[in-house]
């Protein structure tokens, strides 16, 4: 009796590693690719609490309509247009923040802060001030461009440096 209760374990244990051994390694899912831009969805809204002095803050968000994964990585590229597409003034600068991928599951958002300097800060000569219809996002880690519909005044003067923008974050959604 005291030698078959010493084998029990024995054999588990001899069972449990043949089993671990033969059994295949899981594989790891294959990294995902950057995001296409007919897979997202890119909009724009206005921050809560966006209104800063001398300025507005607004939120470009990401939305990942695809049905895999998928990464965004940087800094999006921003531009003002007006109703045709023209681009108006300068390009956003880069605000402080550090760039990480963000990987997007289908149907899951990440945002990038977008400061909006008031064209009334700048001398009229040197600003131009013009209505803009919306922005030109370049999507960051990735290729092409979509417009999201958003109107603000601008300027149309590219040495007035109005639009700044951040790195793309992941979007904490409140429960």
């Amino acid at each position: 009796m005291k030698a078959r209760l010493l084998i029990a374990p024995s054999m588990a244990a001899a069972l449990l590693a043949t089993a671990l051994i033969a059994a295949p390694a899981a594989s790891a899912a294959p990294p995902a690719k950057p995001c296409a831009p007919a897979n997202l969805v890119v909009w724009a809204g206005p921050q809560a609490g966006g209104g800063t002095a001398g300025g507005f803050g607004y939120e470009i968000k990401f939305t990942n309509l695809g049905s895999a994964s998928c990464t965004l990585a940087g800094f999006p590229g921003v531009r003002a247009v007006d109703l045709s597409g023209t681009r108006i003034g300068a390009a956003a600068t880069h605000g402080p923040g550090k760039v990480k991928q963000v990987v997007l599951a289908p149907d899951e958002s990440a945002m990038a802060t977008l400061q909006v300097a008031d064209a009334l800060n700048f001398p009229k000569a040197k600003c131009a001030p013009k209505m803009a219809a919306g922005l030109r996002v370049a999507l960051p880690g990735g290729s092409g461009a979509k417009v999201a519909p958003i109107a603000f005044e601008t300027c149309a003067k590219s040495t007035a440096k109005t639009l700044t923008v951040s790195a793309v974050e992941p979007l904490i959604q409140a429960l």
